[in-house]
């Protein structure tokens, strides 16, 4: 038999590691094991009343066609308006388009943007994803190394010193992951004015931007320019498995964000759309913030107790919920050590290897505090049992 002949791409894409180590977690749950998950990102509160609410009256209204590919009309004006009164952002409903997760913002972005051999600069550490969506579009994915020195901090020096003769775009997450460290949005605004003086685009990926600790939420688009910015219900809102983000851009670039998602997506999912038309309301929006407080409450635990299991973080740790961890002092192979985590103590954490090359990954592992704050003091008694055993 001679099989099926893949693609290229489809030969070359690389897994993820943590799924390896999740769909093991799950394995071990199912065997009666109580395992710990602290690998994937998404906590464990439930989707808020109120957009579940929204999403059964759409159902029972029948709102179940077809909407148009940039998006419900109404759902993109809610998300404008939210920008303009919440965020002090004059964005009109003209720059948005609803797509299907961040991950369809994406690649619709980088498909408007690059052409074959165009480079996209991506910081490492980062979301791997990132990585594929450039592949994808034909692009060329170029690393920008940030380093442990700076806190893994990106810089315009430094994005200036990597920014070469074919690069159209580059990419910035804040919070990000998986350090948590924010960037300041007038900084990201002067990258973003830097990008554009050279013919190229700053892409700022916000999806956690509604989890920040210390300073209130912002965004790059308050301080005008020409920068995309990607964004999600998943995070803030807990909308997770409803696959629903959105992108704001230039007016002039929409059109071909429109005709790339119509021949793509068709539209995004319709059930979806109306359920989010509730995110915005008063009582999700409290729902969130409740939520934000807790899970400050759960990093500033993990904060205190980590280093002194020999597990210092690494970056701000400003946002989102996750903390990148120096393992170095008990491993320099962070996926081996993750497994036998697993194995012996039933804590399910990320390798450092899913978030770039050039940082020496094999150090690092990314925990994710989506668990209640009981949990993650079961999480590290263990891990501190575990350490000591070794």
């Amino acid at each position: 038999m001679s099989g099926i002949q893949l693609s290229r791409l489809a030969g070359q894409t690389p897994p993820f590691h943590v799924m390896a180590l999740l769909e093991r977690a799950q394995a071990l749950q199912a065997s009666g094991r109580d395992i710990l998950h602290l690998e994937v990102g998404e906590p464990d509160f439930p989707c808020p009343a109120p957009i579940m609410a929204a999403a059964g009256a759409a159902l029972e209204r029948g709102d179940t066609r077809y909407t148009p590919a940039a998006g419900l009309p109404a759902l993109r004006e809610a998300i404008a308006r939210d920008y303009r009164q919440r965020l002090g952002a004059p964005v009109d409903a003209g720059q948005v388009v609803v797509t299907p997760g961040a991950s369809g913002a994406l690649q619709l972005v980088m498909t408007a943007l690059l052409d074959p051999g165009d480079e996209a600069l991506l910081c490492d550490p980062g979301y791997p994803c990132n990585r594929q969506f450039v592949t994808l579009a034909g692009g060329v994915p170029k690393p920008l190394p940030l380093d442990v020195g700076d806190q893994f901090r990106l810089s315009q020096e430094k994005l200036a010193r990597y920014w070469g003769a074919r690069t159209r775009l580059a990419m910035v997450a804040s919070p990000d992951n998986p350090t948590g460290n924010r960037v300041d949005t007038g900084e990201l605004a002067a990258m973003a004015a830097w990008c554009e003086e050279r013919g190229g685009t700053l892409v700022v990926d916000e999806i956690y931007q509604g989890l920040c600790y210390g300073a209130p939420a912002d965004t790059v688009l308050r301080h005008g320019g020409q920068a995309v910015v990607i964004n999600s219900f998943s995070k803030y809102f807990g909308m997770t498995g409803w696959r629903l983000g959105w992108l704001v851009a230039p007016r002039e670039m929409v059109p071909a964000l429109e005709r790339l998602a119509q021949n793509w997506f068709l539209a995004p999912a319709t059930v979806a759309q109306h359920a989010a038309l509730a995110a915005f309301d008063e009582e999700t929006l409290l729902i969130a913030e409740q939520r934000r407080q807790l899970l400050d409450r759960r990093r500033t635990l993990l904060l205190e107790a980590l280093p002194a299991l020999g597990l210092p973080v690494v970056g701000g740790a400003e946002g989102a919920f996750y903390l990148y961890l120096d393992a170095s002092r008990h491993t320099d192979d962070s996926f081996a050590f993750c497994q036998d985590l697993l194995e012996k103590a039933g804590v399910a954490l990320t390798p450092g290897l899913d978030f770039g090359e050039g940082h020496d990954p094999r150090r690092y592992l990314r925990l994710a505090y989506t668990c209640d704050e009981d949990r993650l003091r079961e999480a590290l008694r263990r891990l501190a049992n575990y350490l000591e055993a070794r």
